[in-house]
């Protein structure tokens, strides 16, 4: 049996605990509230309260004012791997270098706030970030891969600054653009109070988002206020594009608009389920570090898909094989990406 540690037994620290257990881990949790952490093992999501020294993994599921001193507690006071849940990479990757951090950011979430809202459902389809750094440890990387893989993630590998730039666009400033629209309505509806009650369709699922718990995001927009002020403003010159669109009753340019937007909203990347939709794509790697980080980062690179991740080692020299399970359809991409950094990868069918 192996065990983990579930430092934060929240909504999300609470979720990955089920996960755990339901695979078989037996998973100890703590909180700085141990009323939380007493809910949670009578609620049976943790098996025991404290910390556990003999822990394989630790994931710490803390807001981001808390994070790097529970993930350096974490690394002093346990042996396995440390990942942890927060939203900002950057940092916390920057400040703690250790070849057993990996951070780490699963883009899941529920309306529903505390362990009582747990449920590892949320993971289902969901996108698990890693951001492994330079001295990252390869086989804890794969492992953790591994373990993130088998809760339903798809598990994407990338730079820390990369993943900031980026949940700026998709996660940071959505959330506040249906903050944004949530309090127009609102402040609009203290002059005609039916309007709240038109808000049905569509209006409700854009402004879903913004039923989340505001001290969670208090914390992200300090971390990533960068990324997403740069994000702000482009989105600010993009509405008064539309502004000047509808203005003019140009009804091209407004076509144009909203044709790009509907055809990159269908063309949103889905999860490959069935075996024939898959392949197998094994890459011969030399015993050096930072070799899994780095396929896996181009994978990202290129929008390919990976399903699963496995290292196969050589009983002859000081190499191994890296094998990834891939989308079909992207992977020739794929292959010419590895090929055009040296690597000299092979297919092979899913038996």
């Amino acid at each position: 049996m192996r065990r983990a540690q579930i430092v934060g037994t929240g909504l999300i620290g609470g979720s990955v605990s089920i996960a755990l257990k339901n695979a078989g881990w037996h998973v100890t949790g703590k909180d700085i509230d141990e009323s939380r952490a007493e809910r949670a093992r009578e609620l049976n999501v943790i098996d025991d309260m404290g910390m556990d020294s003999d822990a394989d993994l630790t994931v710490v599921a803390v807001p981001a004012s808390a994070l790097e001193v529970e993930v350096t507690n974490a690394l002093e006071q346990t042996k396995g791997i440390v990942t942890d849940t927060g939203s900002v990479k950057t940092a916390v990757s920057r400040n703690i270098r250790n070849p057993r951090f990996i951070p780490g950011h699963p883009m899941a979430g529920s309306e529903q706030e505390g362990v009582d809202g747990a449920d590892p459902r949320i993971f289902d389809g969901a996108v698990w970030v890693l951001t492994p750094t330079e001295g990252t440890d390869d086989l804890g990387l794969r492992d953790l891969q591994t373990i993130v893989s088998s809760m339903g993630c798809d598990v994407v590998t990338m730079a820390p600054e990369r993943h900031d730039a980026l949940v700026a666009i998709v996660s940071h400033v959505p959330h506040l653009t249906a903050a944004s629209l949530m309090c127009l309505a609102d402040d609009r509806a203290l002059d005609d109070a039916p309007l709240l009650r038109l808000a049905a369709g569509g209006f409700r699922d854009m402004t879903r988002i913004a039923a989340g718990h505001p001290e969670i995001w208090l914390d992200i927009c300090e971390e990533n206020r960068e990324a997403i002020v740069t994000v702000l403003d482009e989105f600010s010159q993009r509405i008064q594009q539309i502004r000047s669109i509808v203005a003019d009753s140009d009804r091209n340019g407004l076509t144009d608009v909203l044709t790009q937007a509907r055809r990159a909203r269908t063309n949103l990347p889905s999860r490959y389920v069935r075996p024939q939709d898959l392949i197998e794509v094994r890459i011969p790697i030399p015993d050096r570090k930072g070799q899994i980080a780095n396929i896996t980062m181009l994978a990202a690179d290129c929008d390919v898909n990976v399903a699963d991740i496995e290292v196969a080692h050589s009983t002859e020299g000081a190499q191994g094989v890296l094998v990834l399970i891939v989308a079909r359809a992207e992977v020739q991409r794929f292959l010419a990406v590895l090929a055009g950094q040296g690597y000299k990868p092979t297919t092979r069918e899913l038996a």
